[in-house]
């Protein structure tokens, strides 16, 4: 009932109809995974850099269909940054403008339900770019695939649970794709979410 209410909030709010199909019954089986690269680290600031995106359907990734964009921002990049994602002024320089890139991301996603490792820095990231264009935030149901894990993991006599990337992989027995590149981590976050959903965890003493 609660998210019925924001949803229809967040609708009367939607500056631009175009954007209407975010609020469509989501696809039955269907997710998206994505994973952006920011100019900082400080999701109040941060642009963006780099978005991945790929769809889940049933117990498939569909990275054939995948998509990624590259962002030019307006402001500086942090050189303390550029190291973790190996994107300079000039590797982004003939990136999209970013209503554009996001546009094309939202065209995307769809209705689908997001799903992401730390999603919560790249959703607050996206939305403080979306709010002053189309009124809203993303309407679309978020999941985070560390909170996937820590609800199998945790118990009464172990109530601290190890979210680093690391330990999860090691944990569900998955391969580490090479780190902070979006499209490596979009679909890193597929596969521990097909693994949680539909895989045997049985979680280590």
């Amino acid at each position: 009932m609660m998210r019925r209410l924001q949803l229809w909030r967040a609708q009367r709010q939607l500056r631009d109809p175009a954007f209407a199909f975010l609020f469509a019954p989501a696809p039955s089986d269907e997710w998206v995974c994505i994973d952006c690269e920011t100019t900082s680290l400080n999701p109040k600031q941060a642009e963006i850099l780099s978005i991945a995106a790929v769809v889940i359907r049933g117990n498939t990734i569909l990275k054939s269909t995948s998509r990624q964009w590259l962002v030019k921002p307006s402001g500086e990049i942090d050189p303390k940054t550029i190291p973790i994602h190996g994107l300079r002024r000039q590797d982004v320089a003939a990136g999209l403008p970013l209503r554009e890139a996001l546009a094309q991301l939202l065209y995307f996603i769809g209705s689908r339900p997001i799903v992401g490792y730390y999603l919560e820095f790249d959703l607050a990231v996206i939305n403080r770019q979306l709010k002053p264009w189309l009124g809203i935030q993303l309407p679309n149901l978020s999941i985070e695939v560390s909170g996937m894990y820590y609800n199998k993991k945790v118990s009464a006599y172990r109530p601290e649970v190890d979210l680093s990337l690391r330990t999860i992989l090691a944990e569900l027995e998955l391969p580490e794709l090479p780190r902070h590149d979006p499209m490596n981590d979009a679909i890193t976050a597929a596969m521990i979410f097909l693994k949680l959903k539909h895989g045997v965890f049985i979680p280590r003493s």
